[in-house]
């Protein structure tokens, strides 16, 4: 009858459908993985999107400065219900009022300004190309902050079951404790030690479940998606890649400094189109207006026009100034960011490097601790140990245990900002 009853269940729950599945938590637990989190913040992140703008608005900076090399079209008119009009008569003036109507069509086009304006839209792509390395470096940046929290969730996940069963093997030493103490082979402070134990294990376990939680929440911020606190985290392995050890590699493939070093391009250009200033331009003029008022008559012109600023109150030569200025302080950017990217480049290699070896040594610390803490269990057991032997042993592996935990988190997050550094995704 047994059988048939689950038989008839497993029908029925075909015939409803997954729904039914779902609603009695059946389906497997969410999954989520690093490399969906970072698509989905690439996404939906706001500075991407800002960075993104910019790029929008560079492009938009380029037509621009090219439509002064454009034909330029103005249509101007002018209507007056009233005015005065003077005309000489015999060596007399007499004036008349009489409506007026001027209206007229200009088309200037530049022939030649020294450059100037050819500099003005090479800058204009230069910071064009600027905000794309910009735009590179905050994907990196961001992709940095996920792995960041995708990594310590994952940690704190470890941290939570080595804190459950640290708190499941106090609360057998308590219970031990008290069976041994009504048998009057312990003692009460036995029996209060272990008691104690047992609730600074849950207070670890509430810290834990809170980093958990916090991290999770960042997480979920970053990718603009609620997540929850059973969510599965896949652990990937990371292969460290040779490259990102490679100083000058770094030093080539880093976005900012490709964006600054741009910069000291884009503040050249403009240097030189501000020293263009001096020398003017030569546009050609063409109009044509209309004039209605006491006579009526149309006027056509065609010319070049040559103009030559020769005072302008000094306000060319402090704009060729100040590019000199903005020029000479793109260039101590980039000189001060690579010392900063070498400093911290080389702090990376070398933690990475002494990770390595706290790896190793908290392996084998964990491997002695474990036979230590079994030993001095069975010699708790046989009255040949104290509690306070049992509790340090029991330390001890715990502290090897999360050391362990520790080193292998800050491995992979010096392996991350190694390849932010390098403007590497994933």
């Amino acid at each position: 009858m047994k059988t048939l009853r689950l038989i008839s269940l497993y029908v029925l729950l075909i015939l409803l459908g997954p729904m039914t599945l779902v609603s009695m938590g059946i389906v497997n637990a969410e999954t989520l993985t690093l490399e969906n989190c970072i698509k989905k913040a690439l996404h939906t992140h706001p500075d991407i999107k800002q960075f993104l703008l910019q790029i929008r608005h560079s492009k938009e900076q380029i037509k621009v400065a090219k439509a002064d090399y454009l034909p330029q079209v103005s249509f101007n008119a002018e209507y007056d219900p009233t005015k005065t009009y003077t005309m000489s008569v015999n060596g007399l003036f007499r004036t008349q009022n009489h409506d007026g109507l001027l209206a007229g069509v200009v088309l200037k086009q530049k022939i030649w300004d020294f450059s100037r304006t050819v500099s003005l839209i090479k800058a204009e792509k230069v910071q064009k190309e600027t905000a794309g390395l910009s735009l590179k470096d905050a994907r990196a940046l961001l992709s940095y902050k996920v792995k960041l929290q995708y990594e310590l969730a994952i940690v704190q996940k470890k941290a939570i079951s080595v804190r459950k069963n640290d708190l499941i093997a106090k609360e057998i030493l308590y219970n031990q404790a008290k069976a041994l103490v009504r048998q009057g082979m312990k003692t009460h402070a036995d029996e209060t030690r272990f008691m104690s134990s047992v609730y600074v294990a849950k207070d670890n376990l509430s810290i834990a479940e809170s980093n958990l939680a916090k991290a999770l929440t960042i997480l979920s911020l970053y990718i603009d998606q609620p997540i929850s606190r059973n969510v599965t985290l896949k652990d990937n392995v990371i292969i460290e890649n040779k490259k990102l050890n490679n100083e000058e590699t770094m030093l080539k493939n880093s976005p900012i400094l490709q964006s600054l070093e741009k910069n000291i391009q884009e503040k050249e250009i403009r240097y030189k189109a501000a020293k263009a200033l001096h020398y003017g331009s030569i546009d050609a003029i063409a109009s044509y207006q209309y004039q209605d008022s006491l006579n009526t008559y149309n006027s056509t012109m065609v010319g070049i026009l040559f103009n030559i600023p020769l005072y302008s109150g000094g306000q060319i030569s402090a704009k060729e100034n100040q590019a000199i200025i903005d020029r000479q302080n793109a260039e101590n950017q980039y000189r001060a960011k690579v010392l900063v990217v070498k400093e911290e480049f080389e702090t990376l290699i070398i933690d990475l490097k002494r990770y390595e070896h706290t790896i190793q040594a908290r392996s084998s610390q964990l491997k002695a601790a474990r036979q230590t803490n079994i030993v001095v269990n069975g010699r708790y057991k046989e009255g040949l140990a104290t509690y306070v032997e049992v509790l340090d042993a029991r330390a001890l592996m715990l502290d090897a245990k999360f050391g362990l935990l520790q080193a292998g988190y800050d491995r992979r997050n010096t392996i991350n900002r190694l390849e932010y550094l390098q403007g590497m995704i994933r």
